[in-house]
């Protein structure tokens, strides 16, 4: 880390207050891509679903398991 020589202590606290604003707002944007993700991924599981259903249906029908 650079040694920042001049900075008085208001200017270093302005400073950490943007860093944390960016921050916030990343981890907003992240929180919000992760939502969209795991509601994308429960509907490619519920489509998985029915086409396992669909599969078990054929299988009883060409007499490939019991059921």
């Amino acid at each position: 880390m650079s040694e920042r020589t001049g900075d008085s202590p208001l200017e270093l606290a302005m400073q950490i207050q943007t860093d944390t604003s960016q921050l916030k707002a990343d981890v907003r944007d992240i929180k919000a891509r992760m939502t969209a993700t795991e509601e994308s991924l429960a509907g490619v599981n519920r489509r998985l679903d029915r086409v396992d259903d669909r599969l078990e249906r054929l299988e009883r029908r060409v007499g490939l398991v019991e059921g």
